[in-house]
């Protein structure tokens, strides 16, 4: 798995400090706020295509197994 420091990250230049994935600035909530809604994971990195499918799914690993993101 990948370390999770290489998968998200907050910076105070970018959105503010929110939490987004490593090389955009794509919140990490928007995953949430789209799986929680009933979208799918391709629907999500559809949307959001700066996002690759490993850190959407090393994102999910780490948050289901109870790791910190940031």
């Amino acid at each position: 798995m990948e370390k999770t420091a290489a998968i998200v990250h907050s910076d105070p230049d970018i959105l503010g400090g929110t939490p987004v994935f490593v090389g955009t600035r794509v919140p990490l909530r928007n995953l949430i706020d789209y799986l929680g809604g009933g979208y799918s994971l391709d629907e999500f990195l559809d949307a959001f295509p700066s996002v690759s499918r490993k850190q959407a799914v090393a994102a999910l690993d780490a948050a289901h197994s109870g790791q910190h993101l940031i």
